[in-house]
Formats: C-alpha cells, structure tokens, sequence
C-alpha cells in the first residue's frame, strides 16, 4: 500500500511534465516557413542549423498531437528533399499519420512515405497494407471519402511497393483499371510497377490492362502504350506480346499523338524480328509519318525503325536517308546534328553510298564545339573506312588532331593506330604512306600515345621488308629533331627509331649525321632504359660503318670523326652509376680498342688481314640472323620426342634430387656458427649439385634440349619458311573501288596462329530467356491461369503425343507425295510456332491480322 500510494503521486508527475512539455512544444513550435528563413539567413552556418533542426524534429515528432507531428514530419520532408537528409527513422511516425482524416495531414503523411520507404530496406510496409486498401477501395467506389487526395495511394504503391505488399493490394487496383476514371491513366502507371515487382498479378491485372489500350481516353491509351513498352523492353522477351499487335496496329493508324506514336514503333521494332509479317503491315504507315511530320521526335524513331527492321525496303530505307540529311542540316540545333549522325551509324553495308555523300558533312563535325558530336563523327569515319578511301581520311584525321585539344587529339590517334594495325594492317596498302604518317602521328604536340607508335614502327619494320628503306628515312628525321627529346610521352617512339637505325643500318647513306643525332646533348632527357638502346645502337653503326671501310664503301676519315666523336661525348659516362648504361658504355668502348690500328689500314698485309678478320667477326656477332617475328605459340611447334612424360613442375626431379642428396637438404640449409664451415658446405653443395645434375642427364636425357640443331633450324633463311605470307585477300566488290597505287602491296609477314585464334572465336548466339512476367503472360493469354504448372506440363506431353500418334497414322495411309507435303507444312508451321507465342495458336486475330 505504502508503494502503491507513493509510485501514483510520480506517476501523475510524469504525466503533467509530458503534458506540459507536449503543450511548450505546440505553442513554441517553428514551422516550416521559419526553418526556410532560418537556413538561408546564415548560409555559412548552414550545417549546424540543420543539425539543430534534426534534433529539434526528433523531440517534436514523438508528440501525440497529430499537428505537431504533422508540421515535424514537413520540415523532415523539406530537409529530405533539398538538402539529402535521410527519413528512414520516421517511417514508423509517417504511418501514425496515414489514417489521419484531416486531408493535408494525409496528403502529407503519403509523400513522407514514398520518401522514406524503400522496398528493399524497410520492415514497416506490411503496416501499411489495411490502410492502402480502404484508400484505394474508397478511390474504386462512387463515394469519394478524400476528393482532395485521389491519387496518393497510388503514387505511394507505384513508388514504395513491395512484392507482398502487392500481391495484396493487386485486387484493389483491378477495379480502377476496369472502371473510366480520371484515376485510370494512373492507375495503369501502378499497375505496371505491381506488375514489375510481383509476377504472379498477372491474371489479375493484365487483362485490365490490355483493355485499357482500346479505351477512349487519350490519357489511358497513352499510359497503357508506355506500360506496355516497358515490359516488353531488354531483358524481358517481348515475344508473349505479339497478340497485341492487332490493337497496337489499330493505335499506330489512328493515333494523333506523337508520344503514343513513339511508343507503338518502339514495341513494332521489338515485335517484327520476331514476327517479319508484321513488317508487311506497319511500314506504309511509317513512310506516310516520314513524310508528313514535323515532328523531329516521331521522324527520328520512324527513320530507327525503318533502318533496323527495313534494311531492304528501298522505299523507306530513301526516306529516312532524306529524313537524315536533314538532321545532318540542322546547324541552329546540335541535338539533331548528333541524333542525325547516330542514325547514319546504323544503315549497314548495302547503303555505303549514303555515308559517302555525307562524308563531308561528318567530317565537319570533327570541329564541332560539342565534344559528342565530334566523338561521333570521328566514330562514323573509322567505322566506315575502307582500302580505298584509308589514305586520305587518316591523313585528314591526323590533321585534324594536330590542331584539336589534349583529350580529343588523343582519341583520334588511338583509333587511327588501331584501325591501321587490326589483321596485320589489313587497311594499309602503302606502307611507305603509313610510316610516314607514323611520323606525323609523333610531331602532334598533345600526343600520348608514343609507345603504341613505336610498337607499330618496329613490327613493321620486322613484318614488311620492303618497307624498312623508309622506315629508316623517318627514324632518322625523328632522331635528329631535337624538340621531340622534351616530350616524356615520345620515349618509346625515339627508343623504336634508335633500335631501327641500329638494326636495319645497312639502308643508311650517312652514318656520320645519325652518329651525330644519337649522340646529341638532349639525349640526357630520356630514361636510362632509352639511353641504352641509343648506346646499343652507336655499337652497331661504329660496326657496320668500319666493315663499310674495310670493303671500301666509305673513307677512314669519317670512320675516326665517329670515334672521336664517341670518346669525347660517352666518355664521361664510364663512371656512370647505371648498370645498364654502364655495360654497354664498357662494350662500346671495347669495340672502339679493337679497332685502335685501323689508322695503319692498307699500309701492312698482316694487320690488314687482321683487321679484316676483326671486321667480319664483328660483322657476324651483330649481323648474321636477320630479325623476324616471334609467335606466342612458336613453343607449340617443337615436337614432343616418344615417350617423354613431363610432370608439372617436374616433380619427379625434385624427388630425385632429394634422394640423391646427403646430410641436410640443399635448399634449406641451418645456419652455420662459423663462417668457414659455411663456406665448406657451400663448396660441397655446389659440387654435389653439379654431380647431380650431370648423372640426372645420363638417365634422363630426354629432359633436356640436344645440342644440335634441328634441320628446320638448320634451313632457316631470310624467306622465314615457318611464317605464312600470302597475302590478306579481298573481296571483288571493294577490289575496283581501290586506291591505284604506283607499285604493288609489300609482303606482310604473316603467323599461322594469329589468323586461327581470330577464327577460333565462338559465335554465339543471342538467345531471350523467358523471364516471370512473359512466363505469367502466356499462361494469361492462353487461358491457363487455373492450372498448374504440373497439369500444364502433363497436358502439353499428351498433346505431342497425340500428335505423334497422328502423324503416325498419315504417314501410314498417304503416299510419299503426299507426305512429302505434310512434312514440310508441319516444318513451317512448327518454325512459327517457335517464333509466336502458345497463346497466338489460340488468338485468331493476330492470324487474321497478319494475313
């Protein structure tokens, strides 16, 4: 008793200070208005006043006064919308105030929902299913209980729908589809996003919903197209809509709106790959739109349509071309500049002409000021590039670059680059061309792609022998223009001109000039891993040019100004702290001590002979294979000799090895205390490895490759037998329209494995998989709702064997005549039926419709 009556009096207490702090907060509340003029009249302390309003909504908020919480819940709301502050704590107090009957509490209780529920990330939906239902049944009556806000449920169940809370809800929403309302264009819109999240409201929803293509309404016609537009867009199959082609047909030629208009040859253009008779049926009414509109929007997807399911329709195919070319026109709207070259991009090879007549237009679109239209002109001119014409747009394109900024300079040299080099420079028929213009592609001042040029220049020096006279011309011109040395991004390219002379020295006429230019004070700016292949390439040049003298091709004076020249700018460079650079600076100054008595040339006959013998030595060690290119696959060519088994990683040596061996293993060693012991059992290990290994190759010989060499290696000469190099074929068609050249393509040397990996490339093809909604559909429209999926399984097994049990009978009773007949009906038949849904056999319109 005592407790009893001393909690009653606390209690009471907490009940009045709740009271009185509900009633401060009523009174002193700030609505929405002052919360705006708060926050705008010190921007700078913005983020603080916001934090003091979030507080300041969460005490609020909790209050059991509708309007209180309701004037929390719109600041919430406001601050949610503008400034990004997220309402999933007050989804609970949103659905507090959904049965509220005060209108603009609920209008304000539902557009608090869709921002704060999320299908996928709250728990509170199935809370809200009893109210959802009377709001929407109310809406189904004649009796409108909230006149004021009709469509918020439905703009709620569109937004913040769940699967369940759809299945639920699905029968509410059958009765505004079916009813004409001014509810009706919306409630289609929910109705497709129900359908969307909850597949198994399709015999509940979807025959409202066809009917609602053929009602009078504009505004229902228009939502019930775009529902059906989007259910039948990738990745859903849109074969079980070809039914509705009939009533799609009829809104395609009766239809006065552009919108709706749009949308019917967005599903045609779906449908007719499907369906080709279909074809037959929509493009009269599409080429009278190609000439009638005005409208840039309906001509622009009519002239899609046309070029992606017409290609051989002249008639149409001419029209949209006209349409095109007046879009290409359009100089006061870029839009349509752009949407006219996306569309040119999409007539195939049979309409060539077309790009070709326009080829100026889209060539002045490569100095457009928007970066996309220059983007896709530049797209359209590579992809419409051909043998014939590749000379002259590269050439224009690299001109281009030169004088277009860092980004786009860039992307015209990479598409060049990498159409000139696909198939083994497929494109290319004049090489000496292309390699200089590989040197104009090296001069554009905003060039990255360096090390791509020189990968081509070196493969092509490899690849096409006839070509490398030129190839040295251009390495030279490069190597000696000094303002390329400060460009990092031109390494590569200087390195691959470096390693070209060196290589291919016996096409130069002045050893002394490229001396001179490999030596060059600016040759300091490059990376150490350039520097040594210049180094390299010195040795070959002092090389060659003192066999050049020993053969008597040039003067001993020129070959002393290169030694001279050598001494005195790589001397320096003996103390260099580069290991790389420091080799070759050692080898190159040992080759220039072997050719110390040259000076006494022609003067004795036993130093000549030995300087000659020097030469030839020197000649052979640098010079007596010639280069050619290395398959990633030449591994595969050696043939595996009888009877060898290799394991993986060569298990059974490493067993061998450990059996063999004494004391501790070889390869993990203890430490040792003292350091001569440790030397001792290095000594031992390397001389009992060594014994190993040579009584490992008396027994297993065929582990190891012979000394000699084959007799394929043996006849390899500068032909490369091993290389294909026959020539990339082209067709007859592009073979008249070729660029006339003064001399006949060079030989390209080809490998064998690089034309297979190519044809080896699976062709797959695109196959729609069913998904739940087309799965859900054809049993709607086939009047298979009621079944189950096990009887309908059952039933179509009985039919095809009652079919076969026919088919068996007619085969008995006709002649091979007429079987013949039979078979190749039910052939073309079973072919449609592949294509058309189960639900046209049972649907006589789309038959009738398409015959």
């Amino acid at each position: 008793m005592a407790s009893s009556s001393s909690s009653s009096p606390a209690t009471g207490s907490n009940s009045v200070i709740s009271s009185a702090t509900t009633l401060a907060d009523s009174l002193f509340q700030r609505s929405l208005d002052d919360l705006i003029k708060s926050l705008r009249s010190d921007p700078a302390s913005e983020p603080s006043a916001i934090s003091r309003a979030i507080a300041e909504i969460r005490r609020e908020i909790r209050s059991p006064e509708p309007l209180t919480k309701s004037i929390a819940l719109q600041k919430l709301t406001y601050l949610s919308s503008l400034h990004f502050i997220s309402m999933a704590w007050a989804s609970f107090h949103t659905l507090e105030l959904l049965p509220s009957p005060i209108p603009h509490i609920k209008r304000l209780a539902y557009l608090s929902a869709s921002l704060s529920f999320h299908p996928s990330t709250t728990d509170l939906l199935p809370l809200s299913t009893h109210q959802l239902h009377k709001d929407l049944t109310s809406l189904s009556s004649n009796s409108s209980t909230s006149p004021s806000l009709p469509s918020l449920p439905l703009h709620f169940l569109s937004v913040s729908s769940s699967p369940d809370l759809a299945l639920h809800l699905a029968p509410d929403l059958a009765p505004l589809l079916s009813r004409p309302s001014p509810l009706q264009p919306k409630a289609v819109a929910s109705a497709y996003r129900v359908l969307s999240f909850c597949p198994t409201t399709v015999p509940i929803l979807f025959k409202p919903l066809v009917d609602c293509l053929s009602s009078e309404n504009p505004q229902t016609v228009s939502a019930a197209i775009g529902a059906f537009c989007e259910l039948s867009s990738p990745p859903n199959d849109p074969t079980p809509y070809l039914p509705l082609a009939p009533e799609i047909h009829k809104i395609l030629t009766n239809s006065k709106s552009n919108w709706i208009l749009i949308k019917t040859l967005k599903i045609f253009s779906r449908l007719v790959p499907l369906e080709p008779r279909l074809g037959n049926r929509i493009v009269d009414p599409i080429c009278q739109f190609l000439r009638q509109s005005q409208a840039k929007s309906l001509v622009l997807e009519c002239v899609k349509t046309v070029l992606s399911c017409f290609p051989s329709h002249e008639e149409a195919v001419q029209l949209a071309i006209e349409k095109i070319k007046e879009l290409l026109n359009s100089d006061d709207d870029p839009n349509l500049r752009y949407l006219g070259l996306q569309t040119l991009e999409m007539l195939g090879p049979n309409h060539n002409y077309a790009i070709e007549s326009n080829r100026e237009i889209v060539a002045r679109s490569l100095t457009d000021p928007d970066r996309t239209i220059r983007k896709k002109a530049l797209q359209l001119i590579v992809k419409t590039t051909s043998q014939s014409n590749s000379i002259e747009t590269f050439s224009l394109l690299v001109k281009e670059a030169a004088k277009s900024d860092l980004e786009f300079a860039n992307e015209i040299l990479d598409s060049v680059l990498s159409v000139c080099g696909k198939d083994d420079y497929a494109l290319v028929m004049d090489f000496d061309w292309y390699i200089s213009l590989l040197g104009e592609m090296a001069r554009v001042p905003n060039s990255t792609k360096g090390e791509e040029i020189g990968r081509q220049m070196i493969d092509i020096g490899i690849r096409v022998r006839d070509a490398r006279q030129e190839l040295i011309r251009v390495s030279r011109e490069l190597l000696i223009d000094p303002s390329l040395y400060g460009n990092p991004f031109l390494a590569c390219v200087l390195s691959a001109c470096a390693w070209i002379c060196g290589e291919f020295v016996e096409f130069l006429k002045d050893f002394v000039e490229l001396l001179e230019a490999l030596l060059q004070p600016r040759v300091n700016l490059l990376p150490s891993s350039v520097r040594v292949v210049f180094i390299q390439s010195i040795i070959k040049v002092l090389i060659f040019s003192f066999y050049s003298f020993v053969e008597g091709k040039i003067s001993i004076d020129s070959v002393l100004r290169m030694v001279n020249l050598i001494e005195i700018t790589l001397g320096p460079l003996v103390e260099c702290d580069d290991v790389a650079v420091l080799e070759r600076i050692r080898n190159l100054f040992g080759v220039i001590y072997l050719l110390r008595d040259i000076k006494d040339y022609k003067k004795d006959e036993e130093k000549d002979r030995e300087i000659g013998e020097i030469a030839n030595i020197l000649k052979k060690i640098l010079f007596s294979e010639k280069m050619g290119p290395v398959s990633i696959n030449a591994q595969k060519r050696i043939p595996v000799p009888d009877g060898l088994e290799l394991k993986e990683n060569l298990a059974d040596l490493a067993e061998f090895i450990t059996s063999t061996s004494t004391g501790t293993d070889i390869f993990l060693n203890p430490k040792r205390e003292n350091e001569n012991e440790n030397l001792r059992e290095e000594m031992r290990i390397e001389t009992k490895s060594s014994s190993i290994l040579l009584e490992h190759r008396k027994r297993h010989g065929l582990y190891y490759l012979p000394t000699e060499k084959d007799e394929k290696e043996a006849e390899l000469t500068e032909d490369f037998p091993l290389v294909k190099d026959d020539l990339i074929t082209v067709n007859n068609e592009e073979s008249s329209r070729r660029l006339k050249v003064l001399k006949p393509r060079p030989t390209v040397v080809k490998l064998e494995e690089e034309t297979e990996d190519l044809l080896q490339a699976s062709s797959s093809v695109s196959v729609v998989k069913t998904d739940n909604i087309s799965g859900a559909i054809m049993s709607v429209l086939s009047g298979n709702k009621n079944e189950s999926e096990n009887r309908e399984l059952n039933s179509s097994q009985e039919r095809g064997k009652e079919r076969e049990k026919n088919t068996d009978r007619e085969r008995k009773k006709g002649s091979k005549k007429n079987e013949e007949r039979r078979r190749k009906s039910r052939n073309r038949k079973e072919k449609e039926a592949s294509v058309v849904s189960s639900a046209s056999k049972q649907e006589p319109a789309i038959q009738d419709f398409l015959l």
